[in-house]
């Protein structure tokens, strides 16, 4: 990154900082097909003189959720104490998702993972995509035909050993009245449904993170489902839990090595 400049360097930074461990990479168990990532996403539901009311979702690309049976990869790093288990294999997979109208989004309520976990004797030690920093309506129409520079955080696949490590993309996005938000050019396998990010500029050297939504399945540029759509339709769901997926260890595989 020492080319870029430090604007770019300050927003690749934060990026780092705060949304790292928001990421889960996943695919269709026992093919190598349908990947892609997800990440943690807190939707503000009130603010209380206690503090605020949130709700929690893993938040992707629908199409990649519709699969029976996905193989989830853990990170170290995201989890406490540390699982033994590199990969976990979740049944019932496409039914635990919500799917967002027809914005190409599905999201899954956090309550399956979190009682895994538990069931398990550890618990997530994630970061997570929070209101403040996902986009408004103001934020996406300020983006004015222009092309931005965007930096995406998914998990693309390595086509020697299949592994999914965490990359930062950089590149530009563009908005237009005919096709919305897209992503210039194409993305890495493996990286639909990772959050999209900006450094919206407020005067002078100051700018303010934003992450202006979930990249989605598309031939050239992909196009990107915008947040401040995303949140009107989280608002509109009704509060009932979607049906529980039932995660189950997967053995370790000796083919794949976790590279430091």
């Amino acid at each position: 990154m020492s080319e870029l400049p430090d604007f770019h360097s300050a927003i690749v930074y934060l990026i780092n900082a705060d949304a790292a461990r928001a990421t889960l990479p996943f695919q269709r168990a026992h093919r190598a097909e349908q990947h892609a990532t997800a990440f943690w996403f807190n939707e503000l539901v009130e603010e209380t003189a206690d503090g605020a009311v949130v709700r929690q979702y893993l938040v992707t690309a629908g199409e990649p959720t519709r699969v029976e049976t996905a193989e989830v990869t853990l990170r170290p790093e995201l989890c406490s104490p540390a699982m033994s288990a590199e990969k976990v294999a979740m049944t019932g997979f496409a039914e635990g998702w919500t799917h967002l109208g027809d914005l190409g989004v599905a999201v899954m309520p956090n309550d399956a993972l979190y009682a895994y976990a538990a069931r398990k004797g550890w618990s997530w030690t994630t970061d997570e995509i929070t209101d403040g920093v996902a986009a408004t309506e103001e934020d996406i129409a300020r983006l004015d035909g222009t092309p931005v520079p965007a930096y995406l955080l998914g998990h693309h696949v390595d086509t020697e050993n299949g592994a999914r490590e965490q990359a930062l993309v950089v590149g530009e996005i563009v908005r237009t009245d005919e096709d919305g938000v897209r992503w210039v050019g194409t993305l890495p396998q493996g990286c639909v449904g990772a959050p999209v990010f900006i450094g919206a500029g407020l005067g002078g050297n100051s700018f303010k993170l934003v992450c202006v939504g979930v990249a989605l399945p598309g031939d050239g540029h992909h196009p990107i489902a915008t947040f401040d759509r995303i949140r009107t339709a989280l608002h509109a769901l009704a509060p009932a839990p979607a049906p529980d997926p039932r995660p189950v260890e997967l053995p370790k595989r000796r083919w794949w090595q976790r590279r430091r």
